[in-house]
C-alpha cells in the first residue's frame, strides 16, 4: 500500500474497518473448525502386514547361512578390478541414473505444488480496456467509446477444513519416497546388468580360447590322417572326416566373436560411452570368469521387505493411492474460502491516485457441489479400486522377490553340481583322446573313434566354460534378487537453479537442450541430429 497516496489510504482504511469485524468472526470460526476437526477425510494409512517364510527352502545347503548379506557393494566379492571399474563408470555416466534422479526432482516439485495450496495467494491484476456501446440498442449516455483503467490486487485462501488438501500433500510425500526407491531400483538393475554382460564377455573369451585350442588338436588329427593316407595305410575318408570336424569347430569361432563384440558394446552403452572406451578396461592381464567366495550370507526372507527397492516403492505407491481416496472424498464436503480484491478503477489514467477511484470487495465464501454427489462417489470408488490395485501390486512384488531369490539359490547349487560333473567328463574325454589316437596309430581302431572322442572333448570343455559363466550369472541374479547395490543413504539431488521471474525475463542457459548454452571449448567433440 505504500504506493497509494495518503488520502487514498485513509479513505480505503475507513471503508474497510467497518465490516472487518464480521470477517474476523467468520475467519476465527472457520479456523477453529479446521483446527479442532477430529477426523480428516479419507483413510488413515498403515503399512500392510505381509507374511513371508521364516527361512529359504535351500537353507540346509552348504555355503549358505542366515547372516545379513553384504549387498551395498556385492561386486567387490568377485575380486575383479575390471568389473569394479566398469560399475564405477556406470554409476557416474549412465543416463538412466540422471533420468531416475530427475524423476525424484519432479516428485519433490510436485509436492511443493501441493503444499502451496495450503497457503493464501496474492495476485496483482492490472488492466486497460476500451468499450464501445451499441447506439442501435437505445440512447447512449456518457462518452462512447470509453476507456477503463484498473490497478489492484486480489487475494484468496481456501481453508482446508476437512483435510482434502492435506491428503494431497500426503500423497505427494509418498510419491517422493516411491521415486527415491525407483532410483535405487535403477541402481540394482544397472549394476547387475553390468556384471552380467561382463561375465558374458569373459565367458565368450574363454569359449573362443577353448575352441582355438581344440582347432589345434583337430588340426593334428587331420595331419595324422593325411600322413597315413600318403603312406597308403588308410582311405581318403579319414582325411575328409577330419577336415569336416575341423571346419565345424572353426565355424563356431566367428559366431562367438560376434557375441563377444555384442557384450563389449553393451558394456560401453551401460557405462555411458562408446565401444572404444571400454577396450582398455577389458584388455587386462587377468582374463577369467569371476566368481565370488563360496561362503556368503543371504539373510532371511523378511529382509527383502527392507532391502528390495521395488518392494519399498510398491508400498509407497500404495500409500499415495490411499491418500488420493481422501482427496476425492473431500469433494463431498463444502469448501470455505476467504477472498478479497482491492483496486483503483477510473476512466482517466490521471485519476488513479484519487481516493474516489478506490474499490474493494472481501469476505468469506462457501462452495458445495450439491448435485454432483453421484459423480464424486464414483470418483471415490475409482480411487479405492486403484488403491486395491496398488495393494495387489505390493503383494505381487513381495511374492516375486521371494521367488527370484529361491530360483537364484537353486540355480547356484544345481549349476555347481553340473560343473563338477562336466569337469569329470572333460578329464575322461581328454584321456580318451590320447588313448584313441594311440590305438589309431597302431591300427587298432578306425578314425571315426578319433573324430567322436575329439568332438566329445570339445563339447564338454565348451559346456564346462559356459557352466562356469552360468554360475557367476546365478550369483549376480541372487544379489540382484536380494536388492544388492541399492544405496540406502539419502539421495543427493542437484542444487535447484534460479527460475525465470521477479523482473526481467531470464532464460535457462545452463540446460543441455537450450539454444543459449555457453560455447564449448574448441577441442570438444559434439554431434547433433542435423549432422
Amino acid at each position: 500500500m505504500r504506493f497509494f497516496p495518503a488520502s487514498l489510504r485513509a479513505a480505503t482504511s475507513a471503508a474497510i474497518r467497518r465490516p472487518i469485524w464480521r470477517l474476523a468472526i467468520f475467519t476465527a470460526a472457520v479456523l477453529g473448525l479446521s483446527l479442532t476437526s477430529c477426523e480428516t477425510v479419507g483413510v488413515n494409512y498403515a503399512t500392510p502386514t505381509t507374511a513371508v517364510p521364516d527361512a529359504w527352502t535351500l537353507s540346509i545347503q552348504p555355503h549358505l547361512d542366515d547372516d545379513a548379506a553384504c549387498l551395498s557393494q556385492w561386486w567387490l566379492g568377485f575380486k575383479d578390478p575390471a568389473l569394479n571399474e566398469l560399475i564405477e563408470r556406470t554409476r557416474n555416466d549412465n543416463p538412466d541414473f540422471e533420468i531416475a534422479l530427475q524423476r525424484v526432482v519432479e516428485a519433490r516439485a510436485q509436492r511443493g505444488v501441493a503444499f502451496s495450496t495450503l497457503f493464501p495467494n496474492l495476485t496483482q491484476e492490472d488492466s486497460f480496456s476500451r468499450v464501445r456501446r451499441s447506439e442501435g440498442a437505445g440512447p447512449v449516455f456518457g462518452p462512447n467509446p470509453l476507456d477503463l483503467y484498473s490497478v489492484g490486487v486480489s487475494a484468496g485462501w481456501e481453508v482446508d477444513v476437512f483435510g482434502g488438501l492435506r491428503r494431497s500433500v500426503e500423497a505427494a510425500d509418498a510419491s517422493i519416497e516411491a521415486s527415491i526407491e525407483n532410483y535405487r531400483d535403477v541402481l540394482v538393475a544397472l549394476f547387475a546388468d553390468v556384471a552380467l554382460n561382463y561375465i558374458d564377455y569373459r565367458t565368450f573369451e574363454e569359449r573362443i580360447y577353448v575352441a582355438n585350442r581344440n582347432i589345434g588338436i583337430q588340426q593334428e588329427s587331420l595331419d595324422l590322417a593325411q600322413s597315413r593316407l600318403d603312406a597308403g595305410l588308410v582311405s581318403k575318408i579319414d582325411v575328409t572326416q577330419a577336415r569336416a570336424n575341423l571346419e565345424t569347430t572353426r565355424a563356431l569361432v566367428p559366431q562367438l566373436q560376434g557375441q563377444l563384440a555384442a557384450a563389449r558394446n553393451r558394456l560401453a552403452s551401460l557405462t555411458g560411452g562408446y565401444p572404444h572406451t571400454v577396450t582398455s578396461v577389458l584388455n587386462t592381464r587377468h582374463r577369467h570368469i569371476p566368481l565370488p567366495a563360496k561362503d556368503y550370507g543371504v539373510g532371511r526372507p523378511a529382509d527383502l521387505l527392507r532391502t528390495r527397492p521395488d518392494v519399498r516403492a510398491a508400498e509407497r505407491n500404495l500409500a499415495a493411492a490411499v491418500a488420493q481416496i481422501g482427496v476425492a472424498e473431500s469433494e463431498l464436503y463444502p469448501k470455505f474460502s476467504l477472498t478479497g480484491v482491492l483496486a483503483l478503477e477510473t476512466l482517466d489514467v490521471s485519476d488513479i491516485p484519487n481516493a474516489a477511484s478506490a474499490s474493494y470487495s472481501f469476505g468469506p465464501s462457501m462452495r458445495w457441489s450439491l448435485f454432483r454427489s453421484g459423480q464424486i462417489k464414483n470418483q471415490i470408488r475409482v480411487e479405492e479400486a486403484q488403491a486395491m490395485q496398488a495393494y495387489g501390486a505390493y503383494e505381487k512384488a513381495v511374492l516375486s522377490a521371494v521367488e527370484e531369490v529361491e530360483t537364484s539359490l537353486a540355480g547356484v547349487f544345481t549349476e555347481r553340481d553340473r560343473l563338477a560333473a562336466l569337469r569329470r567328463a572333460v578329464s575322461a574325454a581328454d584321456e580318451s583322446v590320447d588313448l584313441v589316437k594311440r590305438n589309431y596309430t597302431e591300427g587298432l581302431v578306425d578314425f571315426q573313434r578319433v573324430i567322436d572322442t575329439e568332438r566329445v572333448l570339445f563339447q564338454n570343455q565348451d559346456l564346462a566354460v559356459a557352466s562356469k559363466g552360468q554360475i557367476a550369472r546365478n550369483y549376480v541374479a541372487l544379489y540382484r534378487a536380494l536388492g544388492g547395490g541399492a544405496d540406502l543413504e539419502e539421495v543427493t539431488l542437484p542444487e535447484p537453479t534460479k527460475k525465470p521471474g521477479g523482473g526481467w525475463i531470464k532464460k535457462r542457459s545452463d540446460a543441455p537442450y537450450s539454444a543459449d548454452v555457453p560455447d564449448l571449448p574448441a577441442d570438444a567433440e559434439t554431434t547433433t541430429l542435423k549432422d
